[in-house]
């Protein structure tokens, strides 16, 4: 059973971001499921790792369309996805060094922060980027 369920709730209408979102909520999955089963260090390591690169690069295509279109919430829509990424980092840092295990807060964190951002500061945008040509 999926730890985090994609729903029609989460969609932005924007295919391309929506496939990304689906991706995350994957990746948020699988070291879910790493964690449930007891994969090792090593591994989950690498699906946090995977996951940490996979938001950068789903954070810097929205980034590129809110610059390219002038979204007037660029600079408090980046500092949201910038702190993510220090807290994802951190994460990365403290489970490496054997400061923090992968617990059902991380995991909380994980999909609440991401559900919490798609449905409300990500919907924000749909508008801007639809009427930029953006489906």
């Amino acid at each position: 059973m999926a730890y985090m369920n994609w729903s029609d709730d989460l969609s932005v209408q924007i295919n391309e971001i929506d496939e990304q979102h689906k991706k995350l909520v994957s990746q948020i999955n699988a070291l879910h499921d790493g964690m449930r089963s007891g994969k090792g260090k090593d591994a989950l390591e690498k699906t946090l790792k995977e996951l940490a690169e996979y938001t950068q690069y789903h954070f810097g295509t929205e980034e590129k369309y809110m610059k390219k279109f002038g979204y007037p919430d660029y600079e408090k829509h980046k500092k949201e996805h910038d702190a993510f990424v220090a807290k994802v980092v951190d994460f990365q840092d403290s489970f490496s060094s054997g400061k923090l295990g992968l617990s059902i807060d991380v995991m909380k964190f994980l999909s609440g922060w991401i559900t919490g951002h798609i449905k409300g500061t990500d919907k924000n945008y749909i508008d801007c980027f639809r009427e930029n040509g953006v489906a």
